[in-house]
């Protein structure tokens, strides 16, 4: 009975790597091998199912004291992973794949088109469903989507990259533009050298996105364009559910059709036809609406009118409405040189009328000899030909205004233009950089954020103290200087209230200075 007892409080011995925090991971070669899949396949599923490597906090020990670097999954995402339907869809693109071969090594050409015919296709919508509960996760996640379609939208179709899914990234994301002119939810514009940075706000969210500038370049060779491929095979999904959501939510037929009036019946309206095709994409057309219900606006007013704590609501509303409706008494004439499609865009999506010559793309809406025309936006250093009934802007003028949340004064953009005193303007997290140029000598200076900041407490002030005792003498005598160069009072002051005919307006000013 002794000996009994002994041998069953002896337990047998656990093996290394069998027990603890090591079996909750499994490396990429173990996966890999467990699913039976290439490396590239692999890498493509979890790209579809958003599985990601973990880094283990003992690597080391996981690695069994081997210091090659190994990525290491966790268990249950590749348990996970082996009930996928995908996984048999693979499967069959491997046979299909061989049967191909087999036949052109034969010469069989019948049977390799017939072959052709039946390839394996697969769709994914589970997978946004399952990564997707709902709308708002969508959208949410919505960033990396948008900038990943408007970047292969304008991939050459001579390349890497199949003309087929350039067409169809060019297609949602023209769709996505549509709605955003529709609904005039965008909120910030800005210009770098990468492309143009884009700000919406959907449902609450903030979604930030870049479009790259209007050029074609050369997709560069030391890029994997698999895994790219991959992103955007889901991303074009998601974003495909995504427009047909946010069109519903405004009663816009999907896909986008312009209204009967717009265009005779003799064009289509589907995506087939060139010409609809590109007035579509022109983004200066009206699109045709679904039957809307009135009861349900009575509802929004009756909410909205029957109780006073709602007032802060209604303020908040109004100042959204006259943002959206910045441009609204202002039309717009685009030079050739100017990029018509980011202006059409912001422009529209602000209640401003837009409008280019026929010459340059289809879609004019009138021509440049109107005269109700308010502003003519050209990025040219001399305008041959001038109306003195309009005022020529920049294209970072619509730019700035719509970031500043009001239309900036025009006679100061042309004085800035005129003078051409400031060569650079830089932003960065420590305050916007300007750089001016005066008697040949270029000056450059930073300009804080408007926000106060508590100052630091490791700082000597009385040495920075006496260089600004210096500093202020100094630049007291240059503004003087420089007043007295440009015939201006020092210090400045303001115009008197003259009679109209001693002095004239801005305006005249600037329409003599035109002729």
């Amino acid at each position: 009975k002794a000996v009994v007892s002994t041998q069953s409080t002896v337990g047998k011995l656990q093996k290394k790597g069998e027990r603890g925090s090591a079996t909750n991971y499994i490396t990429r070669t173990q996966a890999v091998k467990k699913l039976q899949l290439t490396l590239p396949d692999f890498r493509k599923i979890c790209i579809l199912k958003g599985i990601y490597p973990h880094e283990p906090k003992k690597k080391r020990k996981l690695a069994k004291g081997s210091s090659a670097p190994k990525t290491f999954y966790y268990v249950k995402d590749i348990q996970y992973l082996a009930h996928e339907p995908l996984l048999e869809k693979f499967s069959e693109t491997k046979v299909f794949v061989k049967k191909v071969k087999k036949a052109l090594g034969r010469g069989e050409l019948d049977t390799v088109q017939r072959t052709r015919d039946q390839k394996p296709q697969y769709t994914l919508d589970h997978i946004v469903k399952e990564r997707y509960p709902s709308f708002a996760d969508a959208v949410k996640d919505l960033d990396d989507a948008l900038c990943l379609v408007f970047l292969f939208s304008t991939m050459p179709r001579q390349g890497r990259v199949q003309p087929g899914i350039i067409n169809k990234c060019r297609i949602l994301a023209v769709e996505f533009m549509h709605y955003c002119i529709a609904a005039k939810c965008i909120k910030k514009v800005f210009v770098s050298i990468k492309g143009i940075y884009i700000q919406v706000e959907i449902d609450g969210n903030e979604i930030s996105w870049i479009i790259p500038h209007q050029f074609t370049t050369p997709p560069p060779s030391n890029i994997d364009f698999r895994v790219m491929l991959s992103f955007l095979e889901i991303y074009t999904t998601i974003l495909g559910f995504v427009n047909f959501k946010l069109y519903s939510t405004l009663n816009l037929v999907y896909p986008p059709k312009a209204l009967e009036e717009v265009f005779s019946e003799e064009s289509a309206v589907y995506y087939g036809d060139d010409i609809y095709r590109e007035r579509l994409e022109s983004l200066n057309i009206k699109l045709a609406e679904v039957e809307k219900d009135e009861d349900e606006d009575e509802m929004d007013a009756e909410l909205l009118t029957g109780d006073d704590s709602l007032e802060e609501l209604k303020k908040q509303r109004e100042e959204e409405e006259n943002f959206r409706t910045l441009f609204k008494d202002c039309k717009f004439f685009l030079g050739r040189e100017v990029p018509r499609e980011i202006l059409a865009l912001v422009i529209r999506s602000l209640g401003g009328q837009v409008s280019w010559s026929s010459d340059t793309g289809v879609a004019s809406v009138y021509a440049e000899t109107e005269t109700d025309i308010t502003h003519g936006i050209v990025d040219r250093p001399s305008q041959s030909h001038q109306f003195l009934s309009r005022c020529y802007v920049q294209p970072q003028w619509i730019f700035d205004s719509i970031n500043k949340c009001r239309i900036l004064a025009v006679e100061f953009m042309h004085y800035c233009i005129a003078a051409k005193c400031i060569k650079k303007v830089f932003v960065s997290i420590k305050g916007i950089y300007i750089q001016v140029e005066i008697d040949g000598n270029e000056i450059s200076w930073i300009i804080p954020h408007q926000f106060t900041t508590p100052p630091p407490s490791n700082i000597d002030f009385r040495v920075m103290l006496s260089f600004l005792e210096i500093y202020t003498t100094i630049l007291g005598f240059v503004n003087f200087k420089l007043y007295s160069t440009l015939n201006l009072v020092y210090p400045p002051k303001l115009l008197k209230r003259c009679s109209q005919k001693k002095v004239r307006s801005t305006t005249e000013m600037i329409s003599t200075e035109r002729g």
